[in-house]
């Protein structure tokens, strides 16, 4: 006569009989899938919430961009995922996103509030009568200006330019003309992806 097989599933732990050795085998083999289970429902819980807040932060504070386009070569390629940090205070020579018709485009801070911008026939730019240093740009051009030089920039805004200054739609241009405060998302830090184009920025 065959052995009938327990059920693991219809037995009640209450009612066992500790005093059989089967039963106490069965009482920790019970207690052992309920504290698994338990484990892996706090387990799978913590990573959920951590990715959660991980995501929170990096969108409120370290926000991730994809470059489109080459106005900001030889510094960022088509492609590269930057690093951004928030903050409302910005240098010459700055590299900033912002926000423009539902895109976000990169450019370079060239002046701020009330500061006067020159732009020569060679394209070298000139901010409160100074020429300034751009060695980050690799040609110099005066590109696309239909804004009337020399210009103040207003107010609450930035001046920018993209570094590859033929092509780049810009400052320069009353299509996208200056950056208010509230379109700018921030600076950018570093690029973080592709692997082998990670660095900071300058």
């Amino acid at each position: 006569m065959s052995k009938k097989k327990t059920n693991r599933k219809t037995l009640d732990p209450k009612k066992l009989d500790f005093t059989s050795e089967e039963a106490r085998k069965e009482l920790k083999y019970e207690l052992r899938q309920q504290r698994t289970k338990r484990t892996f429902r706090s387990t799978v819980s913590i990573l959920i919430t951590a990715a959660a807040i991980a995501v929170l932060i990096a969108n409120l504070y370290l926000p991730i961009l994809h470059t489109y386009g080459t106005s900001m070569t030889p510094l960022l390629e088509e492609g590269d995922y930057t690093a951004a940090i928030r903050g409302s205070k910005f240098e010459t020579g700055d590299v900033i996103a912002f926000y423009y018709n539902n895109r976000i485009l990169i450019k370079r801070v060239i002046a701020g509030p009330g500061d006067w911008v020159f732009i020569d026939d060679d394209g070298v730019v000139s901010v409160n009568n100074e020429v300034i240093d751009e060695p980050y740009v690799s040609e110099l051009a005066k590109g696309d200006v239909t804004i009337e030089l020399p210009y103040q920039v207003p107010e609450g805004r930035w001046f920018v330019l993209g570094d590859h200054r033929e092509v780049s739609l810009d400052s320069r241009s009353k299509v996208i003309g200056d950056v208010a405060q509230e379109q700018v998302i921030g600076k950018l830090i570093g690029v973080v992806w592709p692997l082998d184009h990670m660095r900071l920025l300058s």
